[in-house]
């Protein structure tokens, strides 16, 4: 069995699919940009030993390609492509943009959801590989109704942002592939914390609404005698029984991880979704809690009020990007997802556990740090 090339290594995702399929014995090769500081070996290195100080034991090490999903062959060497051709037969396609506004077709997240898909399929093609594995989402499903199959894919739904229509829009692209033997799709809800250890590298969603909320509060020195601050010019345009599906990266990946090992499971699209989702009323009841304010309210969806006071304005101005993920979200089938994983049910986030999850967001100041890594033997392939 060869190597599966994943992409999109380094994210909060990828960290974990790599953690989850190294320790199942899956051998791995990783494209990795390097960033401004750092260098894709090292990248990489430091997450790896992230997991071995959480787990206590020694883990393989991938294959690391430095490339870049946005350029034609990934922007790999010679040498690169060619090692890639002669030692890979699967790719897990992970790496995408969550960009919610865009400035057009050639900009996030179009450039890396459908151009970064277009090259990773024509990758494949030409080196040979025909078993795909892609990541999409389950808000390909759009501003639809009722309930979404994991069969479906467009059927001529609204979008609520352009970072939906380019998901939809790639995962048409992997389905018209001709050059693939299996295609896998994975559809994951909205990805928090870890369920037990609440962590987390990104901090969109739910987490962009808290960090925002604690910036306000902080600022504010209007106390009462019970040591809460009113937080009455915090408000959300919906109507609080919005349903959101929010899932535990650790539960995705294991999923994953599970029907990537599982030949058996491939071939078909799994809805990463929870059975119960939760509200965004109780989203708020948590931030509340774990802020030390009160009196944040709903008025209405897709509503603005005419007249804002300067943090009313500051709140609707900064949260505007995720509006459209605040709407009420259709049923998800997931009868795939059971039949392929009856062993790995969905951890259900309630009050406790997003409680734990903010609080770890709250205690890490919204931001990650890897262990240091100094330096690194730039990889000979």
């Amino acid at each position: 069995m060869g190597h599966l090339l994943l992409t999109g290594a380094t994210g909060l995702l990828g960290r974990y699919l790599m953690r989850d399929l190294l320790l199942a014995g899956v051998q791995l090769a990783v494209l990795v940009r390097p960033s401004r500081r750092k260098s894709p070996e090292i990248r990489i290195e430091s997450a790896m030993r992230y997991w071995e100080e959480q787990l206590g034991q020694k883990l393989p090490r991938p294959v690391v390609l430095a490339g870049d999903i946005s350029q034609p062959d990934f922007g790999l060497r010679p040498a690169q492509i060619k090692w890639a051709a002669e030692n890979c037969d699967g790719m897990l396609h992970n790496a995408a943009s969550l960009s919610f506004v865009t400035t057009g077709r050639d900009a996030e997240p179009f450039r890396s959801n459908v151009g970064g898909t277009q090259n990773a399929l024509e990758f494949c093609r030409q080196a040979g590989i025909r078993k795909f594995f892609h990541v999409s989402t389950a808000y390909v499903a759009g501003k639809r109704h009722g309930r979404a199959y994991e069969n479906e894919l467009d059927v001529g739904q609204e979008f609520g942002n352009c970072y939906e229509e380019s998901k939809v829009e790639a995962e048409k692209l992997t389905r018209g592939s001709t050059d693939l033997d299996t295609l896998t799709v994975f559809r994951p809800g909205i990805i928090v914390g870890d369920s037990v250890t609440g962590m987390t590298t990104t901090y969109h969603n739910f987490y962009a609404a808290l960090n925002l909320a604690k910036s306000l509060a902080d600022n504010r020195t209007d106390k009462d005698e019970t040591g809460l601050g009113n937080a009455t010019e915090v408000d959300f345009n919906v109507n609080g029984n919005e349903r959101k599906h929010l899932v535990t990266v650790d539960w995705v990946s294991a999923v994953m991880s599970h029907i990537i090992t599982h030949p058996e499971h491939h071939g078909k699209t799994y809805h990463l979704t929870p059975r119960v989702p939760i509200t965004v009323r109780l989203m708020r009841d948590v931030m509340e809690k774990e802020i030390g304010f009160y009196g944040v309210d709903f008025y209405g969806s897709g509503n603005r009020k005419k007249e804002l006071s300067e943090n009313e304005n500051i709140f609707f101005q900064q949260m505007e990007v995720y509006n459209s993920y605040w709407r009420d979200d259709p049923q998800y089938d997931i009868t795939n997802t059971l039949a392929a994983a009856p062993h790995l049910p969905c951890p259900h986030i309630d009050r406790d556990l997003l409680a734990h999850l903010a609080r770890v967001a709250i205690q890490n100041k919204f931001g990650w740090k890897d262990p240091v890594v100094e330096s690194m033997p730039t990889a000979d392939v």
